[in-house]
């Protein structure tokens, strides 16, 4: 009686044993092609950014936005500086409504802006992922600190916004902000005396 309840075990076992393999490979099939598949993807859209950004013809641009601390709109202050293949400006703002305070547009040539655009990459301007909707909204964020915009430019439009802030909203950025906006204000010789009028530190 054994050995007959035995000889009847053993397929089973053996069929239990087969499925639990062949379901543990699907299982690793699966995670492997949809884990790869979406590296690969982000691999891919990286590639992109970082061609956009380090694109010389003359439509390409790009640009950096500093909003301040958000008060009265007599006090508040922002400023912005935009950097093409030809020219280089920084703009600074009173009130929400943008009314300039001081401009400054200087020349450019496309070697000053390939170094430029280079160091950029190099310091991770376009690493981030851009965030849409609710996400992407900025408004009333770091109430008492700023925030930092970063976005490469074709024909005037961006082609990837990422920012972030001083305060604990991290935004999309994910690089050093205040590396960045370093290099962008060394492009402006006469920056720091515009920010010191408008008192908002870079």
């Amino acid at each position: 009686m054994k050995r007959g309840k035995n000889s009847q075990l053993l397929p089973v076992i053996i069929i239990v044993v087969v499925v639990i393999i062949s379901v543990a490979l699907i299982v690793t099939l699966v995670r492997t092609f949809i884990l790869g598949n979406g590296s690969s993807n982000q691999q891919q859209q990286q590639n992109s950014d970082e061609a956009a950004l380090l694109n010389t013809a003359i439509d390409r641009g790009v640009q950096m936005t500093i909003r301040g601390e958000i008060t009265a709109d007599e006090k508040f202050r922002s400023y912005r500086i935009t950097i093409t293949p030809n020219s280089r400006v920084m703009t600074t703002y009173a009130g929400y409504l943008d009314q300039t305070i001081d401009n400054v547009s200087l020349e450019n040539n496309s070697r000053a802006y390939e170094e430029f655009v280079y160091a950029l990459n190099r310091a991770g301007m376009v690493k981030g992922n851009s965030l849409t909707g609710d996400g992407d909204d900025t408004r009333g964020l770091c109430a008492r600190g700023k925030i930092l915009e970063f976005e490469t430019l074709q024909n005037g439009r961006s082609v990837k916004r990422l920012w972030t802030t001083t305060c604990k909203d991290k935004g999309s950025l994910q690089a050093n902000a205040s590396q960045l906006s370093d290099m962008f204000l060394a492009q402006i010789p006469q920056g720091k005396q515009l920010l010191s009028k408008i008192n908002v530190s870079k």
